[in-house]
């Protein structure tokens, strides 16, 4: 038999809602906030410091060559830096693919496992919003890991007398060209990221994606050279994004060609290189909107 409720039970408190009345920031601020807040996790910047080690590591590694070039240029008065500037990022892909590996997967794979998405999605950030900002972060943080050394290498140069028109030169081609690199990596990373809720699964898909297709084109283009295959040594750097980067920046921007050989693309080959990498990043661009299409639902 249930017992009478008594009124003390019933009282109603006043808990002191009010009506916000406070400036109304709408979609750009939320995209610019989460845009901030994805660069800084890039980095482990505002999380614990257990995640700062890698990314800062990798960071401190990637600038380590640069260093080195720069002490030795300086202390034996070279005319010329021992490293170009456009040669940088390939001497250090596998620092670059190891970054984004670690830190894409952590961009995107915590929203889709704990299912926080759709809260973004509700007003006023919306799906293309969150995917500019995903995207321009991550390529912004790899930007940075990538033009760093370089900046160390032009201020290098100039302390070392280097002449500084060839230098200013060789440090413009050389942002160019990581700058591509940085769009067409994230995206791709991203891409890779966001077809599984899984941190790890995403870290083997970024690292299969570059690391084997890296692989496979280098063989086949040794031993398309070996065979004199000439022709196809430029068609077969097609399939690998960071032998993509090579071909463009060798037809493009006066780079030497890390190609066997040195066979890279002339103009007419470098401009499909041009629009492969230009496609896949509309693509990565476009493959994420989609993917968030579902998610956000």
């Amino acid at each position: 038999m249930s017992t009478p409720t008594t009124r003390a039970e019933t009282q109603i408190h006043n808990i002191g809602y009010r009506d916000y009345d406070g400036p109304r920031l709408g979609r750009a601020y939320a995209r610019r906030s989460l845009f901030s807040q994805s660069l800084r996790g890039a980095y482990g910047l505002g999380r614990s410091a257990k995640s700062k080690v890698l990314p800062m590591i990798l960071f401190a590694v990637m600038c380590i060559p640069a260093l080195v070039v720069v002490a030795v240029a300086v202390a034996t008065k070279v005319k010329d830096l021992p490293l170009d500037y456009t040669r940088y990022a390939i001497f250090t892909q596998a620092l670059i693919g190891l970054y984004l590996a670690a830190q894409a997967p952590q961009s995107v794979s915590r929203d889709l496992r704990f299912k926080t998405v759709p809260l973004y999605f509700s007003r006023p950030i919306e799906r293309v919003d969150y995917v500019l900002a995903k995207y321009g972060a991550m390529a912004s943080a790899l930007f940075v890991l990538t033009a760093s050394p370089l900046l160390i290498l032009y201020i290098g140069s100039l302390l070392a007398k280097m002449d500084f028109a060839e230098q200013t030169k060789g440090f413009a081609q050389g942002l160019v060209s990581v700058a591509l690199l940085s769009l067409l990596f994230g995206g791709i990373g991203l891409v890779m990221a966001a077809l599984t809720p899984r941190r790890g699964f995403g870290v083997a898909a970024v690292i299969a994606a570059l690391t084997i297709s890296y692989g496979a084109v280098s063989t086949l283009q040794a031993i398309a050279w070996s065979t004199d295959s000439l022709g196809a040594v430029k068609w077969l750097g097609l399939f690998s994004p960071i032998t993509l980067i090579d071909g463009v920046q060798t037809a493009f921007l006066g780079a030497t060609s890390s190609f066997p050989g040195q066979a890279g693309p002339g103009a007419g080959v470098g401009v499909v290189y041009l629009l492969v990498v230009l496609a896949l990043v509309v693509g990565s661009y476009a493959v994420l909107m989609r993917r968030y299409r579902k998610v956000g639902l």
